[in-house]
């Protein structure tokens, strides 16, 4: 169940990241409002899985799913450019979320 708690964090990561900037710099209520409660859901999800998972581990892999979900949803949906480079970056990260997952605990 770790594990679940673990990738719902990542998404909510996702979800309060891509929030900042639909919030206007916290000028749209209803978009600011969705953000933290993002942003709340991702913090209490990883805590809850960081109870049987090494703290390490756990948030290396929050951050990489985070990190590549927010470049994947900002490319998207709000036009940031994509380039050869930048995708083979974002798939070294997730091989690195990958390869921490399959490593041994």
């Amino acid at each position: 169940m770790n594990w679940v708690y673990l990738t719902l964090a990542a998404f909510f990561e996702i979800g309060w990241a891509v929030g900042l900037k639909y919030s206007d710099g916290f000028r749209r209520p209803l978009a600011s409002t969705i953000t933290f409660l993002c942003l709340l859901l991702s913090i209490s999800l990883l805590g809850m899985a960081a109870r049987s998972l090494p703290i390490g581990t756990a948030y290396a892999i929050w951050t990489g799913l985070g990190a590549a979900g927010t470049f994947l949803c900002g490319s998207l949906l709000l036009g940031d450019t994509l380039s050869p480079l930048k995708l083979a970056c974002i798939s070294l990260i997730l091989l690195g979320v990958i390869g921490l997952k399959l490593a041994p605990h």
